[in-house]
């Protein structure tokens, strides 16, 4: 099973490609063709790209699991790992069941269970009659069809886009998809990772493949040294803001500069987890030591001469010196602050100690959403973020629920207390990191500064269970995204910010800059 999922030994022989051919020419699944090219148009609707990239780790990998051209013009692509969860994945399992098909290779798909379950009482059956059903759906379709599921309790539980790294699932090289936008997440490896949507989910699970269309290459550098107080979590935002929440829309996102090379796997993870709010299809980092150093040894990481194989292939894949991009966009990483969103998107965002812009600062296309945000967050322009009162702050999320985001907040927690009338609530992004967490003695640290220590899940980022926001609560939340009822209210706010940031928003009450604390 562990080999498997070390796809650079089979890809390198060419095997995989073959081998999905060789389906399609014999039919030996009844359909399989057909079902391949009845993909969502609405999802792929991208204008036609002529994208001049050449050398780079996209192009490798892209070509790597390239099976052929589709009548459409797109790439038929064969996907390496497909990971499901309990969201998207019933529909998709129906659909296969309607036209007789079974899973085509289920060692490569991975299931877990995070959106919907609760963070404090998970017995079954759950409180909430959907979220039972769709545990019970997700649980017969893994059984019937053979599929790894790692269910509430099995120790490796979580947030797919926190235990698929963690287990060594997520490798450079990769082809990877799940119904879940923030499937970008894995191009920390050095992989190329695609969110999709259910009839893709059903593409993937008959055919192992999906037909795309080739993208353009960006390439963001962000080179120098992170001021104090400063995380993967503001780079993201900062460049979100000044590229625009459409920018990436028709490429890759290629990070690369010193501030990259120096964050560790856990930072590059919260860095492309977000490529998708810039518009990205999808966003990566070339793998290095810090990558390889990460993967020893864990689960389905390849071991003996098969790691060194690995390794060797690995390092091929990267970007070559002479790469050529579609396009290149360079940041002074010392130039980036902490930073917070003040709107509606994640490209409204400001330093934590500047103003909220006035209308004639932005430009004329940015307007009239800047006016929908000032209605809907009951702010005026000009006003200040900082000295903002928040009713709830949490931790969390597949953008800033792992190990290092817990450990960052944890120092300002310590030794404070979550100030009166807040709720400040801690949710670990898989069974692992909280038993971790637990053993580091965080969760100590957290209980006692008045925080709720909770389960492992999705909780508040998408509260599509019982953490949710209420009324017009506003939310100092760790996820990535504040669009509208986001977190579970119709007329809830949120603002997004790194873990320490919420921590600190948590201890004083309201927005604050977290180097204050940290000086103290």
């Amino acid at each position: 099973m562990k080999q498997e999922y070390c796809s650079c030994p089979r890809l390198q022989e060419g095997k995989l490609t073959k081998m999905v051919l060789e389906v399609v020419e014999c039919g030996q699944r009844q359909g399989f063709y057909k079902l391949v090219m009845m993909v969502n148009t609405t999802y792929l609707k991208l204008k036609t790209n002529s994208s001049m990239s050449k050398g780079t780790l996209f192009d490798k990998v892209w070509d790597l699991h390239a099976v052929g051209t589709l009548p459409s013009g797109q790439t038929q692509l064969f996907i390496g790992l497909h990971l499901i969860h309990e969201v998207t994945s019933p529909q998709a399992f129906a659909m296969l069941r309607e036209r007789n098909l079974k899973v085509m290779f289920p060692e490569r798909t991975i299931a877990t269970v995070d959106h919907i379950v609760p963070t404090t009482n998970q017995v079954r059956p759950f409180a909430d009659t959907l979220a039972e059903e769709m545990m019970q759906a997700l649980e017969r379709n893994c059984r019937e069809n053979n599929i790894t599921f790692y269910n509430i309790g099995s120790g490796s539980q979580g947030i797919v886009h926190v235990i698929a790294p963690e287990l060594g699932l997520t490798q450079p090289g990769m082809t990877i998809a799940c119904g879940d936008s923030h499937t970008s997440t894995h191009g920390a490896f050095g992989a190329i990772a695609f969110g999709i949507g259910t009839s893709q989910v059903r593409d993937v699970l008959a055919s192992q493949t999906l037909a795309l269309s080739k993208l353009k290459v960006r390439k963001i550098e962000v080179n120098g040294d992170l001021q104090p107080g400063v995380y993967a979590k503001d780079v993201i935002l900062h460049v979100i803001r000044t590229l625009g929440v459409k920018a990436g829309v028709g490429y890759a996102y290629e990070y690369a500069g010193s501030t990259f090379t120096q964050m560790n796997m856990e930072e590059r993870m919260t860095v492309c987890n977000m490529s998708i709010e810039g518009g990205a299809r999808c966003g990566y980092i070339n793998p290095d030591n810090v990558t390889y150093e990460y993967l020893k040894n864990r689960d389905f990481s390849p071991r003996g001469r098969d790691w060194d194989k690995a390794v060797a292939w690995w390092e091929s894949l990267c970007s070559d010196r002479d790469a050529e991009y579609d396009d290149v966009v360079v940041f002074d990483a010392a130039e980036i602050p902490p930073t917070v969103t003040w709107g509606i998107t994640p490209g409204q965002s400001i330093a934590v100690d500047q103003l909220i812009p006035f209308p004639e600062q932005l430009s004329p296309e940015e307007r009239p959403l800047a006016e929908e945000a000032y209605n809907y967050m009951n702010f005026t322009p000009g006003q200040p973020l900082q000295g903002t009162k928040v009713d709830v702050c949490f931790i969390g999320s597949c953008t800033n629920g792992r190990i290092s985001d817990l450990r960052e907040a944890a120092k300002v927690a310590k030794g404070r207390r979550v100030a009166p009338g807040v709720k400040a609530f801690v949710v670990p992004g898989s069974e692992r990191v909280k038993k971790q967490a637990e053993a580091e003695g965080l969760d100590e640290i957290f209980i006692q500064a008045g925080f709720e220590w909770r389960q492992p899940g999705c909780s508040m980022c998408l509260a599509m269970n019982p953490d949710k926001l209420q009324g017009r609560q506003l939310s100092a939340s760790s996820s990535n995204r504040n669009f509208k009822g986001r977190q579970g209210s119709a007329s809830g706010r949120t603002l997004l910010m790194s873990p320490a940031m919420v921590a600190a928003a948590a201890v004083k009450g309201e927005v604050c800059d977290v180097r204050e604390l940290l000086s103290k």
